[in-house]
Parts: structure tokens; sequence; C-alpha cells
């Protein structure tokens, strides 16, 4: 072993760097032989050290993970396995990479060197510019085996560091993708099979556990899932074009390109998909509409498909319905105090109507889903009716919308007033039949929570009206009216304060209440949010209660400007100053609140 990876070597460059005291580096010393020996044996039987030594830098590098220790310059961070590996590539001078899946070409990582060789000695070949290789490895100072690369692919190597996690899980993941597609393309290069018989539920594996003598497109759908878990992505494209197929995935509202795939390997993939769904694969005519029901480690996924014949085959879309983010905690949806307090008021009525308004994508199934989970007990019936069911949780009767066989908004709304509910969820009030029996509930005695499609919460209220809905119902069931769009947050990994002007927010139609320079922050990018600058999102909220005041503008001839104002003199916040106070608190950019806030709602 390099004495640059000896344990004294690796312990005092963190020392010196400030990451642990001078303490902690002795004790870790001094106990490195229990430590460590504690880590091999947790270790799966692929990682596992043979020939146990303590001075060995991957188990030492282990050890302190697991430790879960503070960091001396920062406490309110744990010394994790990147900051580890960043601060000692800096000691070596060598460049540190934390490694982006989806900037990888997948031919360059699976075809330079052999997945043996690969795994032996943990290097991830990551990318090919002006003739040169680039390299990724934890142990750089390995030249025997950088020297069999170049000699291997006739190029000179560039190495970088970066985390052994990382190229582990790495190696396993693009091998395994690129092993079962290139057996399939060579597979459906003859005859085709027939995929009738495969189960109905998926039941995935981990990376590192799909064996090679399963079928090839399995393993190739398996990859597709477990990778759009780990990047928590919430849409998967498989889209066919002339001469290959794209996946895509949407990660934070945003659509990456993943894998190009081979042409012929594309219905195979999609049968795949159409079998674990439920949906006929004979028919490539017509669009389908179906589900799978999978598990991220502990937990039941639910993914909803869809396909529809394109110009080039059939294209699929898979909705990722992650109940970690559908199932929320209410404060943890970005409400302000005074908001949270209003919708607090809104959704305690036994009974009327409460609507949660904005576009597609603006986060209204997680306010609900996460509202209902917030009211409901073992007290209560609830009684939902979506289209489709986004996520099956066991505390709600939950009704799917068919209307082939005669179950729409509208006409099962009759039915479920029979069955004793207490609180109805209805997915969308689209038409006066469905709003009319929503209406019919929420007089009987029962709490109803919908959806509608507009730009703010007072123009909801011209909706209901437009639908048909006379004005008298709607005064005499409306409890209030939330309206919701997501802004995407900076990351913590890249924030980076600013100094802006406000006169010149103010010249963009920033209002926000203050003068001279602001201390804003933004996202300088980087390789945890792929240089974007923004790391998961969060909601903007308008709450209006439906007050006297409202109720008494409430008329056949309502205007919307005095809905708007007379919600403004109560105390509503628009959608755009609940941005404003979002970018004032440093959660988001001035930037994604003018993107996000450009519509009809700046009144």
């Amino acid at each position: 072993m390099d004495e640059r990876l000896s344990a004294k070597r690796l312990l005092s460059a963190l020392e010196q760097n400030g990451l642990i005291s001078f303490q902690q580096a002795r004790d870790l010393y001094a106990n490195r032989s229990d430590l460590v020996k504690q880590v091999n044996l947790r270790r799966s039987k692929q990682e596992r050290v043979d020939g146990f030594d303590q001075n060995h830098p991957f188990l030492i590098f282990d050890a302190i993970v697991a430790l879960n220790l503070k960091r001396n310059d920062d406490p309110s961070k744990t010394l994790d396995e990147d900051t580890i590996f960043k601060t000692l590539a800096g000691v070596w001078g060598i460049p540190f990479v934390k490694i982006d899946p989806l900037k990888l070409d997948l031919n360059v990582v699976t075809t330079t060197i052999p997945i043996s060789f690969a795994k032996k000695h943990l290097v991830l070949p990551i990318g090919i510019s002006q003739g040169q290789l680039t390299v990724a490895t934890p142990n750089p100072f390995n030249l025997e085996v950088l020297e069999d690369i170049t000699r291997a692919c006739q190029m000179q190597v560039n190495t970088v560091v970066s985390p052994r996690s990382d190229i582990i899980k790495l190696i396993e993941e693009f091998f395994g993708f690129k092993r079962s597609i290139a057996a399939a393309e060579h597979q459906f290069a003859g005859p085709g099979v027939d995929l009738g018989n495969l189960e109905q539920y998926i039941q995935l594996q981990s990376a590192d556990e799909l064996p090679s003598t399963d079928q090839h497109v399995v393993n190739a759908v398996n990859h597709l899932f477990i990778y759009a878990f780990d990047q928590k992505a919430s849409d998967i494209h498989i889209e066919p074009k002339r001469d290959l197929s794209l996946v895509r995935m949407r990660i934070d509202g945003v659509l990456h390109t993943v894998y190009k795939l081979p042409k012929n390997v594309h219905s195979a993939i999609i049968s795949r998909i159409k079998n674990l769904s439920g949906l006929d694969m004979a028919e490539k005519r017509r669009p389908q509409d179906g589900r799978i029901k999978t598990g991220k480690k502990d937990v039941e996924v639910e993914i909803r498909v869809s396909t529809v014949p394109v110009a080039f085959g059939e294209k699929v879309v898979m909705r990722v319905m992650d109940p970690d983010i559908l199932f929320q905690d209410l404060e943890n949806l970005g409400f302000s105090s005074v908001d949270m307090d209003k919708y607090n008021q809104i959704i305690s009525h036994p009974h009327g109507l409460v609507l949660v308004c904005g576009p597609t994508g603006s986060g209204k199934s997680t306010t609900l889903y996460s509202t209902l989970r917030k009211i409901s007990n073992a007290k209560v019936n609830v009684t939902t009716i979506e289209d489709p069911i986004e996520m099956v949780h066991e505390d709600f009767n939950q009704i799917a919308v068919r209307p082939q066989v005669g179950i729409t908004f509208g006409t099962i709304m009759r039915n479920i007033l029979r069955q004793d509910p207490d609180i109805i969820m209805v997915g969308e009030l689209r038409d006066l039949e469905t709003a009319e029996n929503a209406i019919q509930a929420a007089l009987t005695g029962h709490l109803v929570l919908s959806t509608l499609h507009t730009n703010d919460a007072p123009s909801s209220i011209i909706r209901m009206m437009d639908l048909g809905v006379p004005s008298f119902l709607i005064q005499a069931t409306l409890r209030g009216i939330l309206s919701q769009r997501l802004v995407r947050k900076i990351c913590n990994a890249c924030k980076t304060p600013i100094a802006v002007e406000a006169a010149r927010l103010k010249a963009l139609g920033l209002e926000t209440g203050k003068s001279g320079m602001l201390s804003l922050f933004h996202g300088k990018g980087c390789q945890k949010c792929r240089g974007t600058g923004y790391l998961g999102r969060t909601t903007i909220h308008e709450v209006l209660p439906y007050t006297d005041a409202i109720k008494a503008l409430t008329v056949p001839d309502a205007d919307l400007a005095s809905l708007a104002g007379q919600a403004r003199a109560e105390g509503m916040a628009s959608l755009r100053e609940s941005a404003v106070e979002k970018l004032l608190e440093g959660i988001t950019t001035y930037q994604e609140v003018l993107r996000v806030t450009s519509g009809g709602d700046l009144w």
C-alpha cells in the first residue's frame, strides 16, 4: 500500500485541514484495528477487503464515515465520504470529481475497460477529450493499473479522485445496464420472444443483486427504475426516434437525457413495461394507461404508465409516485406561519368545499394527499375519486374514474353519498355535473376537497360560475381556496451570498419593501445540483379564506378585480409576494421567482 494512503497520513491530512481535532486523530489511530474490523464485517461479501489490514485506506475511510463525526470546522455538518476524498484530493494535488451519472457516456464507461478490471481496481472511465481518457478512482497512486489502461486504450490517461462508494455503485449500474441492453439487442436482432407470461408485480433488486442469467429486458427495466429512484426523478420518458430510443428523466422539473438505446430493443422494453402495468401488449395503435406497484427499499412506490403512438413507435411516460413526496407534513410544504394558520382553519371545517388550484405540475396532488393524511383518523370515513389513483393509501377508500364502465367524477358522486363518507376528495372539478355533485355533498354535511386549474385563488370563484354553478350555492358551501406553484430551491452545497440593489428588483416587478443593497443568495452550480444551482423544490401559496366580505362579492356578474382587491384588503399574500418572501429568506433566487410568477397572478 502506498505510504500516502497509510492511516497515519490520512488522519493527519484530515486534522491539518481542520476536519477533525488532534485528539480525534489520535483516538482514531489508536482504535483503528477494532473500528475497521467492524466495518469490514458489515460489508457485503463483494465489498469485503480480503486479508484484514487495519491500515487499509478504504476501511479507514468507511470507519470514519460510519462514526458520523461532526466536522471540527463546522459542527453543523458531519464528516462524510465526499468531504474526506475532496480534502485528500486537495492534499494530493489531484482534481476531485463528484460524478454526475446523467453526464456520463454509457459507451465510454462500459467499452473502455472490462468490468472485472474495473471492479477489481475500482477505476471508472468517465470521459474522453482530445484523445485523452479521464479515469475516476479513489486510489490515484495505483500506477501499474493506470499504465495497463494506457497500454490497452492507446490513450493518455488523466486521473481524478472520486468517492469509493460512487465508483462501486456506478460500475454496477452502468455495466449491468449495458450488459442487459447488449444482450437484449443481440437477442431481438432475430425472432422476437413472448413476454406474455411475465409476472405482474415487479420485485426490484439492488443493482449488485441483478443476476446476469435473468431476462435481459427485465434487467434493463429494473435498472431504469433503480436509477430513477436514486436520482429522485418524477417522470421517466422512453421516446422512439428514427434510429434509436431516448430515455429521459425529469429531475426537479427539468428533463435530462439519460440513455440512448438501440432501436431494436425499444419494442421489447415497451412490452415489458406494458406487461408490468397490465396493459394490452398487442395494442399499439391506441393510447393506454396503467400502473405498476413496486418497492424502493422498504417503501411501496406507484408508477403511473401512459403509452401513446408517435411517428417512430410507441412512447411511454412513467410518473413515479413516491409516498415520501406525496405524503408529507403540511408544515414542510413551504407555508408561511400566517398562511399555515389560515389553511388549518379552512380544513378544520366539518363540512363545505375546499379548493386547491394551480396548473399541472404545481404540487396539488401532494398538498391534497398531505391534507387528507392530516385530517383523517379512525373516526372518519375518507373517500376519494381520482383519475387515475395517484398513490394508493390504505387509510383512504380510493375510487378510480373509469368512463368505459360508467364511473365518472359526476356519476360516482351519487353512489359515494350512500357510502356514509365524512371527507370526500374529488380529483378535479372539470365540468358542471361534477361541480354540482360536489357542492351537493358539501351541502349535506360532508367536507369536500377538490382541484381547479386556475391562475390564482380569487379567479377560482369566477371559474366555478363559468362552469354553471349558481353563485348562491358557492356562497353556501365554499370554505376557502389555496393556490400554489413550485419553485426550485437553491442548492445548499454551492449556495453563495450575492448583493442585489432593491431598486433593480423593483424595476423587474419584485417589490421587497426594502431599500438599498439586499443580501440574497444564488447557487454557483456544482456536481450535486448538476451545475444548475438548484436542488429540490418548495411551494409558494395564496390562501384565501371565504369570508363574509368575499361572499358578498360572489354575485352572478362578479368582478375578478373586486374579489382580488378584497382578498388583498383582508391580508392575502399573492403568489409573487409568497415567492419574494422565499427569496428574502435565501430559499430561492429572484430569477426563479420571475420565472414562476410571470403569469396573470401579479395583481
